[in-house]
């Protein structure tokens, strides 16, 4: 989805969505959770490619040792960072942890997967991306299925509930910048 156009719309968007800001602006409650080292040390960085498709940063097994902060301060997310995500009228929490963030000229972004206790399992990625015109745009990938029999037979809210937030995500980075 389009979400808008310029350095400033890019900067705001990569920084919210590497910071969660895309979960709590969509109505999400963010709990960041301590990290296990095991988490950090079996995190895998992709490939880096820059503007024109050339590698520039070979794949990583490992995690970052320091927290990254943005420009603003904010703490970016790095391969490893776990927190539990609580929606309304979920009475659960939904846990989570970022399996890879993407770090490139033109692409930031991080996908997270699921962990014991999500109704599903699978991944989701959200990533910024800048095109060539100025452009900036949101593109989100999840695959996922139910995590256990219950919720196979409540799947169909299951969905509306996923097609509802996915269209909050995609909002959440349209309005006022900072706002």
């Amino acid at each position: 989805m389009r979400i808008g156009h310029g350095d400033e719309r890019w900067r705001f968007a990569w920084t919210e969505a590497m910071s969660w800001g895309i979960q709590r602006r969509s109505g999400l409650k963010v709990e960041q959770q301590p990290v296990p080292a095991e988490a950090r040390v079996a995190a895998y960085t992709p490939v880096a490619f820059d503007a024109d498709g050339v590698p520039v940063q070979p794949a990583v097994v490992g995690g970052a040792s320091e927290t990254v902060y943005s420009a603003d301060g904010t703490p970016l997310l790095q391969p490893g960072d776990t927190a539990k995500l609580r929606m309304a009228l979920w009475p659960f929490p939904i846990p989570a942890r970022v399996v890879y963030v993407i770090d490139e000229p033109t692409r930031r972004g991080f996908a997270y997967g699921t962990l014991p206790g999500h109704p599903e399992r699978g991944e989701e990625a959200f990533v910024v991306e800048r095109q060539p015109d100025g452009s900036v745009w949101l593109v989100i990938r999840a695959f996922s299925r139910p995590s256990n029999a219950l919720m196979w037979i409540a799947y169909p809210v299951a969905r509306l509930l996923q097609a509802f937030y996915t269209a909050r995500y995609e909002r959440s980075l349209t309005g006022p910048i900072g706002g």
